[in-house]
């Protein structure tokens, strides 16, 4: 009789499901764990103040001996962004592709930590020893090069991991995606698959990225001044093709945006950009050249307020600005909640007279997304066969979605599992369920300071911004308890001073009475005190105003 197993295979996300970015997925076999990706996602619209955002990696420096490695499998932000955070915590081994270790390695060294990280460089073909785990890679089509699925063999059977992936039959560096691995890690068989779930709810294939080339030529033919185009630095199949349509409409190329400067200066170090000698300009000679003769490049995309994109847009740009009659690609299509902002940057675009090329690609043929759409992902779910399946990479409605699609190329429901950051999903003996939960939500970066601004501070920030704050200040004496000085109200963000006079006087002669009051019940804790002109100011304001500003107490005794 074979004896029960009693170590388990726990698969969980600390990031990346029920949201779009901060990618991190822990696959975890007894004393052994492997850590795919390590992003970051930008804050949500109230999260003011804040930065970036990482996942809460508390599980992990709980188990940092057990961590064998963290295994990326591409360069976007929402997948290396939270390294340098992270590896200040948890220095463990990096693993990734080429271009992929170049772009970290830019994050480790502005963070000071290159010397201390160990950085394996992978390719397709790499078989990595884990623990007790082996992993194993395959070439996907992404909108960035050098982007891989993960195969890790545990004792319990192989995880696949896809990695962001679409099938482009047609790719402009002619990098096909490995569809013979795919197939040959199928056939061995696949206990889970975790995959990509970002274009779930899109019917029908995702576009070739060759084809907006075309486009993108077309509308350099045609423009009869310069061409600025926008899109994600780290796009550089994208970049390639507007470097190929600068070369055959004849025109120079400058590029502007601290993070496409710094990617094409990676990239065409290590060889992924082919630039012609001669092309590249400095911004500063931009004027010095006949209009149709140049092309700049930026980033900006998505309207962020600060891109080199929108302060052309608001003539902010220390060196270029657009002219009427200039032509502006956006080859992006906005992220989830940016859309106000993009439509912004739109409107100021035009208002100068450019011309706009703008909105989902389907129409304006400048993008195509670099996940697969529906048909994609069934074939990948049939190509793997998974005895469970993980939809990973999207907001709940994309992972149901997912869900569904893999019902009807026939993987059972009660087979699918639909999970939050920190669901463990348990196998043990073949067999799957959910397991309890691990720790896991958002850490929020705020300047230098990771993780010390939370719920309470952001709730204050928000009251701040919504109705202000009252400063009041009284000076007692130590002796008898009477006022010495004050109570002097400082307001910010709640009443212009100068108009509401009336309401001030009221609001002082309020708090002095409330603290002669107490005084004369014999209440001197100071706790108590502030807690009473508090609440007695608060209620006025209220009544007056219908606001409730952030109110302050500041009592001294002399």
């Amino acid at each position: 009789m074979s004896k029960k197993n009693i170590d388990k295979l726990t698969i969980f996300a600390l990031g990346g499901v029920g949201e779009i970015g901060k990618n991190m997925y822990v696959v975890q076999y007894a004393n052994d764990i492997v850590v795919i990706d390590c992003g970051l996602k930008f804050p949500e619209e109230d999260m003011l103040g804040i930065d970036i955002v990482i996942p809460d990696i508390s599980y992990l420096t709980e188990n940092r001996d057990k961590v064998r490695g963290i295994l990326i499998t591409h360069g976007h932000e929402d997948h290396i962004g939270g390294l340098p955070y992270v590896l200040k915590h948890l220095n463990v081994p990096v693993y990734g592709t080429r271009l992929t270790m170049g772009l970290i390695e830019t994050k480790l060294k502005e963070a000071s930590l290159l010397g201390e990280t160990k950085r394996i460089v992978i390719t397709a073909d790499s078989e990595l020893k884990l623990g007790c785990m082996t992993a194993t890679f395959f070439k996907t089509n992404h909108s960035i090069p050098d982007s891989v699925g993960v195969c890790l063999e545990t004792p319990e059977g192989n995880v696949v991991h896809t990695g962001d992936f679409k099938f482009d039959q047609t790719p402009v560096n002619e990098q096909h995606a490995d569809l013979h691995r795919m197939a040959a890690i199928g056939h061995k068989g696949v206990l889970a698959l975790l995959s990509d779930s970002t274009n779930a709810e899109r019917p029908g294939y995702t576009g070739s990225e060759r084809s907006v080339g075309a486009e993108i030529e077309e509308v350099f033919r045609k423009a009869k001044q310069r061409v600025i185009i926008a899109t994600f630095a780290s796009n550089i199949h994208r970049i390639q093709q507007v470097i190929d349509a600068c070369e055959s409409t004849r025109r120079k190329l400058v590029v502007i945006g601290r993070s496409m400067v710094n990617v094409v200066s990676i990239a065409s170090e290590l060889g992924y950009l082919h630039i012609p000698d001669g092309m590249l300009i400095e911004p500063e000679e931009v004027n010095k050249l006949a209009s149709d003769r140049v092309a700049i490049l930026s980033t900006g995309s998505q309207g962020e307020p600060m891109s080199a994109l929108t302060r052309m847009a608001r003539s902010t740009h220390r060196k270029v600005d657009i002219l009427p009659g200039d032509t502006v690609i956006i080859a992006a299509t906005p992220i989830p909640g940016n859309e106000r902002y993009v439509g912004r940057t739109v409107d100021e675009l035009m208002r100068i007279g450019a011309n706009v090329i703008y909105g989902p690609g389907s129409i304006t043929g400048v993008h195509v997304s670099g996940h697969g759409s529906q048909e994609e992902l069934k074939l990948m779910l049939n190509i793997m066969r998974p005895k469970y399946f993980i939809p990973i990479h999207g907001e709940y409605r994309m992972l149901r979605q997912h869900g569904m699609l893999a019902e009807s190329v026939g993987i059972p429901r009660e087979d699918i599992f639909i999970v939050d950051n920190g669901d463990t999903v348990e196998i043990q003996d073949g067999v799957a369920r959910k397991g309890s939960k691990v720790p896991a939500g958002n850490i929020l970066i705020d300047g230098l300071g990771v993780g010390d601004v939370g719920n309470i501070v952001l709730r204050d920030r928000k009251l701040l911004s919504q109705d202000g704050i009252l400063v009041v200040v009284v000076t007692l004496s130590k002796q008898d308890g009477a006022i010495l000085s004050g109570p002097d109200i400082i307001s910010r963000g709640f009443v212009y001073v100068r108009e509401s006079e009336g309401l001030l006087e009221e609001a002082n002669r309020i708090v002095t009475s409330t603290l002669h009051r107490l005084m004369n019940e014999n209440v001197n804790e100071w706790a108590s005190l502030k807690t009473h002109v508090k609440d007695a100011l608060g209620r006025f304001l209220y009544e007056q105003t219908r606001r409730r500003p952030m109110i302050l107490p500041i009592i001294m005794e002399v």
